[in-house]
């Protein structure tokens, strides 16, 4: 009925102006305020070299050691003021600037949430919680296959709430700890590790920046709205993604026992209580956006106040454990030096973070040209959003799984509830078909160096690729309904 579609499209558009009035994830490109079409004009095609060759630095950080955030930050800087200086000779004065803004307000609410929740994981680590799991894994004398599958199993689980990169890191230690000079083990042991910390964060918003984004996205159909437990939806078609190269890689792990380690765990006072008040703020977090409709970020900075009111606590009964006596009865270490939660603040991973400024930016600006538009019409018009999903993964196993992932979501193309949830499998598993596909592979290379290497990782990257497919068929199955 064409009086029904026209209603539809009202009330969609009803509902994109109120996301874009409560400053929550839209697409920052404006198509009813874009009157100029930069795609064939020199600025246009200045920006895209631009931007090209800014992410050619960062894919090659491993080598030149030149810190991800600086080429894209400043090509970023280069693209948008290249954009405002042509939109000026045409006589146009704000637009730019709204559009400046907004990709601002998008980039804010992500950066505080994920501030957030990289303070609490120092703070986990300042008082041990992460050493003292290490050191407990290492303990319990586990042979080579046992600890790879302990490994990739904590990994998995764990990536949902720690985040994939922190999680790899932390099993990596203990695989680095126990397995010697065994370089097949390590090997073995780190891929396994990537894929499965990988595949745990895509079912979880607080395990990979991409679902994440598109959590607080509020991705609309006209069935049903994908909320946080939607994504629920993909814990068994990641675990798939998971188990499937991990049977074939066990089968070629050393059967052996490595030597016996003593090393002793504490951790420091209030690490326990840390870590109930960093689930108490992710269920914060859902409860607001969930049921009062509040954007994640503030139920986040509502969970910062919880442990700056405990680091407050601390602060003031520091003298209770300071005699080594009472540390030892308590079972952790004395906390002399009082607490102090902006020093877990300052250990943020501000690379990352203003790295994710500049893809923002940088993304922003090429669809505000209009190239991504074009990408869009291409991809999800002309190939179909099935075919299109699935390339968005192979994709971020070159290119990083953010800009890919944020792009998209600029796009905004009209997909079905199954095929936003595809589409986050992908970017989020996607990235281990290659080391250098994820954050996770990247960070194992420089922990595990000449143990853990791209042509290693490749070597296993078939076996990865039929979990990875594997897990796609998985989800269309079981998520019919959804599609």
């Amino acid at each position: 009925m064409p009086g029904a579609g026209k209603i539809l499209n009202m009330l969609r558009a009803r509902h994109l102006l109120s996301i874009f009035a409560l400053q929550l994830l839209a697409a920052p490109v404006f198509a009813s305020e874009e009157p100029l079409n930069l795609t064939d004009h020199w600025a246009g095609y200045l920006s895209l070299g631009i931007f090209f060759l800014a992410y050619l630095f960062v894919m090659a950080e491993e080598f030149t050691h030149l810190r991800k955030s600086k080429p894209v930050m400043l090509a970023a800087g280069i693209i948008w003021a290249t954009i405002a200086l042509v939109y000026r000779t045409h006589g146009y004065t704000t637009e730019v600037e709204h559009a400046v803004r907004h990709n601002l307000l998008e980039y804010a609410e992500l950066m505080l949430f994920l501030l957030v929740a990289m303070t609490y994981i120092n703070a986990m680590d300042e008082r041990l919680v992460f050493e003292k799991l290490r050191i407990w894994l290492v303990r319990k004398g586990l042979g080579f296959r046992a600890l790879f599958w302990v490994t990739g199993l904590l990994a998995f689980f764990i990536s949902p709430i720690a985040d994939n990169l922190t999680t790899a890191l932390l099993m990596c230690a203990v695989v680095l700890a126990v397995g010697g000079d065994n370089n097949r083990f390590i090997l073995l042991a780190c891929i396994n590790i990537v894929v499965a910390s990988n595949a745990g964060g895509a079912f979880s918003p607080f395990g990979d920046i991409t679902t994440l984004m598109v959590w607080q996205k509020e991705i609309i159909t006209p069935q049903e709205m994908i909320d946080f437990w939607s994504f629920f939806a993909l814990f068994i078609p990641a675990l798939v993604n998971w188990l499937i190269p991990a049977f074939i890689m066990g089968l070629a792990v050393p059967n052996e026992h490595p030597e016996p380690l003593t090393e002793a765990g504490v951790t420091r006072r209030g690490a326990k209580r840390i870590v109930f008040l960093f689930l108490l703020t992710i269920a914060t977090a859902v409860v607001f956006h969930n049921f009062l409709r509040l954007p994640p970020v503030v139920g986040m900075l509502t969970g910062l106040a919880y442990l700056q009111f405990f680091g407050y606590y601390l602060r003031r009964t520091r003298t209770r454990d300071e005699s080594p006596e009472a540390a030892t009865d308590a079972g952790h270490i004395g906390d002399p030096v009082a607490f102090d939660i902006f020093s877990n603040v300052a250990r943020a991973e501000w690379d990352t973070l203003f790295f994710f400024y500049g893809v923002v930016l940088c993304v922003g600006g090429l669809g505000f040209i209009g190239y991504l538009s074009m990408a869009s019409d291409i991809m999800y018009h002309q190939w179909g959003a099935t075919t299109a999903n699935i390339t968005v993964g192979i994709m971020s196993a070159i290119v990083d799984n953010i800009p890919v992932m944020f792009a998209v979501l600029t796009m905004l193309p009209e997909m079905s509830a199954g095929q936003w949830l595809l589409v986050t499998l992908t970017a989020g598993v996607g990235g281990s078909l290659l080391s250098i596909g994820s954050a996770a592979g990247v960070a194992l290379m420089g922990q595990a160096r000449g143990k853990y290497t791209f042509f290693g990782h490749l070597k296993w990257a078939p076996v990865i690729a039929l979990g990875y497919g594997a897990s796609i068929l998985t989800h269309i199955w079981l998520n019919d309904h959804l599609f």
